[in-house]
């Protein structure tokens, strides 16, 4: 899956939580960012989760400008399904990640590409051999 990631505005953070479960002591913070969806502002509620990701989002405040990388999950309890978008890397916008290199001047990446070998096809597959196939199917 292709890394997510937004830039966008912190418009609100919320109080952090903290609590005791099975596997120990947690923490997190939820916070809103604003990002331009084409001509039209949008919002989305992001959750920093865990000690090191609430030091982080501490590091800013209402009205920076930040790049979230973040993940998606999913989960169903009685029948309904609640997303989780979880932030493992702010950084504030305009900065590279720190193992990226930093370029001098900008480029475009499309002619630095070298050139690919085309998608296989359906002709491209090896024929089926019946007394290959171990699946039980």
């Amino acid at each position: 899956m292709p890394a997510l990631e937004l830039e966008g505005r912190i418009t609100r953070k919320e109080a952090k939580q903290s609590g005791q479960s099975a596997r120990g002591a947690w923490v997190k913070q939820d916070f809103i960012l604003e990002y331009q969806d084409g001509s039209f502002p949008a919002e989305v509620c992001f959750t920093s989760f865990g000690n090191d990701k609430v030091a982080e989002l501490d590091k800013y405040q209402v009205g920076d400008e930040v790049k979230v990388s973040f993940n998606l999950r999913a989960r169903e309890y009685n029948g309904r399904w609640y997303n989780d978008v979880r932030v493992w890397r702010l950084s504030p916008v305009g900065q590279q990640s720190p193992s990226a290199p930093q370029p001098s001047a900008p480029q475009s990446t499309y002619s630095q590409m070298p050139p690919q070998a085309p998608a296989p096809s359906i002709e491209d597959m090896p024929a089926e051999d019946e007394e290959s196939n171990d699946l039980p199917f």
